[in-house]
């Protein structure tokens, strides 16, 4: 708990009392407000976690389920996921580069390290779009089959998430650009930066358990 400090002056004719506070207090504050948004965004995290595996679970039940339609062999292209993949690695890997920059304090750097991380994010998102229209033509869409159906669930979820922190990462961009490397830009960029490495985590899940088993087993 912080304490002030009293200093007694003894001016003619009496005494004049000081009380100064604790320089400490106002750290102590910080400190407590920002274990507090880490802890907070850890559980959020640990909650979208749940959220996935019972996607995943989903799909493991019904990714067998075609209803005499097309099966993951006929429909995916393994050479445009596996670039769009790419796209998202490289952006995981670039936003690690931009955090570097930020703890040595070079905003300019730091910055241009994420517009290269969302052109990344663009990229993968356009992808994914182009995948579920040639999905739509084909006759593919979520209602064809207990397979699909739980395959846009899964897949669009993950997408919904990236367009969200693409989102967030230009409306980071602006408050940098408008109050600079503060405290608390400097948070924010950390609570993204786990955001987008989890996203890039259950990307990797997505690519090994739904397009790579559904195309080669």
């Amino acid at each position: 708990m912080a304490s002030a400090h009293t200093t007694a002056v003894a001016p003619e004719g009496g005494y004049q009392f000081y009380v100064t506070e604790d320089p400490h207090h106002h750290d102590d504050g910080e400190h407590h407000h920002e274990t507090g948004t880490m802890l907070g965004f850890w559980i959020y995290l640990m909650s979208d976690c749940l959220i996935f595996g019972i996607l995943f679970a989903v799909y493991a039940v019904l990714g067998q389920s075609y209803a005499a339609g097309p099966s993951p062999a006929d429909l995916f292209e393994l050479d445009k996921i596996a670039l769009s993949t790419a796209f998202l690695l490289i952006s995981s890997i670039t936003y690690g580069f931009a955090v570097i920059n930020m703890h040595q304090d070079k905003q300019k750097t730091m910055v241009n390290w994420l517009l290269i991380t969302g052109l990344f994010g663009l990229g993968f998102l356009v992808m994914e779009v182009l995948e579920f229209q040639h999905l739509w033509h084909l006759g593919a869409g979520p209602g064809a089959s207990a397979f699909l159906s739980s395959f846009w669930f899964l897949v669009g979820t993950h997408g919904l998430h990236v367009t969200c922190g693409a989102i967030w990462l230009v409306i980071l961009l602006v408050q940098v650009k408008m109050h600079g490397l503060t405290h608390e830009n400097k948070r924010r960029i950390m609570c993204l930066s786990l955001f987008w490495h989890f996203l890039d985590l259950i990307w990797i899940g997505v690519f090994s358990f739904v397009y790579l088993t559904g195309v080669l087993l």
